[in-house]
């Protein structure tokens, strides 16, 4: 008789389904359902920005194929070596291994293939032969190069307009050097350059459609990014030293060693906040103090960025609002949340002392120049409102990145630039992309792991707190390669087919026929009775039952 999973445990520590062998008739001269390979969505896939096939990349590397691995990685994403150090890697949140030990570190294996391409000189692939459109990009930040890459790929000629001395954008003059080192950058962008992309550097463009037709350009794809950095309504008095965190990590990012003092308070509770903190340490501040209205349970920051703040020595002052700024004093106000968990003011001030107070208040795009463009409407915030296929209310001019309302992250803009290619290749070629549609999202209680292996993630070293705060020299080393294919092989191959013949030695009728490497299995429906064991020893979810269709009657 066929038994059935009618319960299972949450302890990942024993995963043996508890079986009811009463709780369903087994097979019979008639076979009412049969099975069908299926692929569903990873979690981690669907949560990427950017939008990379993570599990397929995962899949070469743990076998080894790292040139494969980089090569299906960078279809969707040209800056892998970056986004292993940077992104905030919200696939390992989704990731269904954590249900059992701990999430795969993907970011690190992506960063591993990224500098192993750097090492080795592998080039970008263009897919198409050369179009005749040429496409205007302006900004050279993540989402501009990751859409120049994109278009240069389908055959179109590319080149990027770039305000500042070189490119990047928040790459170079946003994220410190002890995050992302300079020379790692450049490497990924020259590879871009490599395929043809032409990059202009200290131009800005002030009037867009004038560049755009002296240009012969058929296109255009905005991507300034956010610069400008918000300010507060505080009162500044007495030769104050105030400034704000972009402009001090832009100034750092340009070679600058700005002088900030031995005492330095950082307003704001944001990464960037965190990173302007942390730059305050590395250019000879002795006392630096974060000030947020908020407590730690509200911080927009990323935990782990505050955890390596404090390391470092940084302090964070929580529920505490400056009210005045007059000369080396400061004069704070002890906050608290309301139910709502909004900051309310309790009347109650202190003072404190600082050479210096830097301003993390949040940034914003400099999008004046395109208010003069008929059709291109504005959020309040200064955004620009576009299409879902990221077009502007001007037909041919395309805006993406943190000049468009959604996430602030560089794997958003990456995915923006990666979405508005394939829109704007579709509107030079007359026609509409339209994405297919995604599978659903297989989740761990899906799975069926009655064998599994107990493994903890790989650990990236880290320079000593002591180590750190006395240069810009990189915080995070990379794996090994042993240690990168290990962390691979713990991929849970999450709603597809992976081979590991579980349902093929599992079929009491032999009615499941190997077809040979990468081609998967075939049920052979003539033998089938529809037990569902297969369904049942796939460890993935890469089988489901389906009503046995009328028209062809049971077996």
């Amino acid at each position: 008789m066929h038994s059935k999973v009618v319960a299972m445990t949450t302890r990942s520590s024993d995963l043996t389904p508890i079986i009811d062998l009463a709780a369903e008739p087994g097979t019979g001269p008639t076979r009412t359902r049969r099975p069908v390979y299926v692929d569903l969505l990873p979690p981690c896939n669907q949560a990427c920005p950017a939008g990379e096939n993570i599990q397929a990349w995962l899949a070469h590397a743990q076998a080894g194929r790292y040139r494969e691995a980089w090569e299906t990685l960078v279809r969707d994403n040209p800056l892998p070596g970056v986004h292993g150090r940077v992104c905030y890697h919200p696939c390992e949140t989704a990731c269904n291994r954590r249900a059992l030990d701990s999430a795969i570190s993907i970011h690190a294996v992506e960063r591993f293939l990224g500098d192993l391409a750097a090492q080795e000189g592998w080039a970008l692939p263009v897919d198409a032969a050369p179009s005749g459109k040429r496409v205007l990009i302006v900004g050279a930040g993540p989402s501009g190069l990751s859409a120049a890459y994109q278009l240069a790929r389908r055959g179109h000629a590319v080149e990027i307009r770039e305000a500042g001395p070189l490119p990047g954008g928040m790459l170079h003059f946003g994220i410190p050097a002890y995050r992302l080192p300079r020379a790692d950058l450049l490497q990924e962008v020259q590879r871009i350059e490599a395929m043809g992309v032409r990059i202009v550097l200290d131009h800005k463009v002030e009037d867009l459609l004038a560049e755009q037709e002296t240009g012969g350009f058929d296109a255009v794809f905005v991507a300034i990014g956010a610069h400008v950095a918000k300010h507060a309504d505080i009162p500044v008095r007495d030769a104050a030293r105030v400034l704000d965190a972009v402009s001090l990590l832009h100034e750092v990012g340009g070679g600058e060693r700005p002088q900030l003092g031995r005492r330095v308070v950082i307003y704001g509770g944001g990464n960037t906040a965190m990173d302007a903190a942390r730059t305050a340490r590395r250019l000879g501040a002795e006392e630096t103090l974060i000030i947020y209205h908020r407590d730690r349970a509200h911080m927009p920051a990323h935990a782990f960025e505050a955890d390596e703040a404090l390391e470092e020595g940084v302090r964070i002052q929580w529920l505490t609002s400056i009210k005045e700024v007059a000369g080396p004093s400061l004069t704070v106000e002890v906050m608290a949340l309301d139910a709502a968990g909004r900051p309310q003011p309790t009347g109650r001030f202190e003072t404190l002392q600082a050479d210096a107070v830097v301003l993390a208040l949040g940034q914003q795009a400099d999008s004046g120049f395109l208010r003069r463009i008929p059709g291109i409407e504005f959020q309040p915030d200064g955004t620009v409102m576009v299409a879902p296929n990221m077009m502007t209310g001007r037909p041919g001019i395309f805006a993406g990145g943190d000049l468009v309302p959604g996430e602030r992250t560089v794997t958003a803009a990456v995915g923006h630039g990666r979405q508005a290619a394939r829109h704007i290749d579709a509107w030079l070629c007359g026609t509409t992309y339209q994405p297919a549609e995604k599978h659903p999202v297989v989740s761990f209680d899906q799975l069926h792991l009655p064998i599994y292996t107990d493994a903890d993630r790989s650990v990236q070293r880290t320079l000593p707190p002591e180590a750190r705060a006395t240069g810009f020299t990189e915080v995070q080393a990379g794996l090994s390669e042993a240690e990168a294919i290990y962390e691979a092989q713990r991929c849970l191959s999450c709603g597809n087919c992976f081979e590991c013949d579980q349902c093929y030695a599992a079929c009491p009728e032999q009615a499941i026929e190997k077809l040979g490497p990468g081609r998967r299995y075939r049920f052979l429906y003539d033998r089938c009775t529809g037990c569902a064991v297969c369904v049942e020893t796939c460890p993935c979810h890469a089988i489901e039952l389906i009503p046995e269709p009328t028209q062809t009657g049971g077996t």
